[in-house]
């Protein structure tokens, strides 16, 4: 396994991670205080699999979610 670091000068190496990471912050984890582990596992994997691939619109995918618009199954 090859680790993905960003070469150096080059912000946009890890684009689309940081911006998921950042999303995950504002949107889930600092409105939260969990009190366990295993409820912040359950929690996060919630979001990410419920709403951020199948409810959350992205800009970057003409304002619909990425589950919708693998398929093809909505309007944008």
């Amino acid at each position: 396994m090859i680790p993905s670091m960003s070469r150096k000068g080059d912000c946009y190496d890890n684009a689309v991670a940081e911006s998921f990471f950042s999303g995950l912050k504002n949107e889930l984890i600092w409105h939260h205080a969990f009190r366990t582990r295993d409820k912040a596992r359950s929690v996060i994997f919630e979001w990410i699999v419920v709403f951020y691939n199948r409810e959350r619109l992205h800009q970057t995918l003409d304002y619909v979610s990425p589950t919708c618009y693998k398929e093809y199954t909505c309007v944008a």
